[in-house]
């Protein structure tokens, strides 16, 4: 059976990781990829009520549902699809629709959270951390999470003091010891990319050669 290469983009919020993912996927072919973000698979609090869901901590291992992508990915290794779920931010809800998604040679997860979680991080085989300073990441943050997902200047400032940066420190940030390639700057280090590619080329010549 041919088996896929499973790379983890982790780091911070507001590293680069989708900028790096981006890249990758430009140089190796998007027709090669299944790419899958963490974040997908924060579970649906839809049974709380709005401000009960706001008090909820976001940044901690225990919002996600981390079993139902280990699945997910195990079954993509098999050659089997999988339906991703599909994560509204402004109301912290799962919408009823889903992503398709087909086994790829290369398998691209991405997350904050990815290498702190060992049955996960266990799964792949190149492990990447995205190291940014922490004053451009938080401005990064600022300007997502304002643009794309609704909230207010305030609301974001309050959670990165509550609970992203803490949740940081305590997660996010040990768990760079455990990557194999770190990656300064984001996707605007051309170099370690470079090197990647070359690596995923490699690997994927022998095992998906038609």
């Amino acid at each position: 059976m041919k088996q896929s290469i499973l790379i983890g983009v982790a780091g911070g919020s507001g590293a680069g990781k989708t900028t790096v993912l981006r890249a990758l996927l430009e140089q190796i072919g998007e027709e090669r990829v299944a790419y899958v973000y963490h974040d997908s698979y924060y579970r649906d609090l839809g049974y709380l009520s709005p401000t009960e869901r706001a008090e909820v901590n976001f940044d901690h291992p225990d919002a996600l549902e981390t079993d139902l992508l280990i699945q997910h990915l195990k079954r993509l290794q098999m050659g089997e699809a999988v339906d991703v779920p599909i994560y509204d931010f402004t109301t912290h809800t799962r919408r009823h629709e889903t992503r398709r998604l087909e086994p790829k040679p290369v398998i691209l997860v991405e997350g904050i959270l990815i290498l702190a979680d060992r049955a996960l991080r266990e799964m792949m085989d190149i492990k990447i951390y995205v190291d940014t300073d922490a004053d451009l990441r938080f401005i990064r943050r600022l300007k997502r999470d304002i643009e794309d997902r609704g909230r207010t200047i305030q609301s974001v400032i309050e959670q990165y003091e509550e609970t992203v940066r803490p949740m940081h420190n305590s997660f996010v940030e040990p768990s760079k010891r455990y990557a194999d390639i770190i990656i300064p700057e984001g996707g605007f280090n051309p170099i370690p990319i470079d090197m990647l590619v070359a690596r995923i080329e490699k690997i994927t010549e022998k095992t998906w050669r038609e």
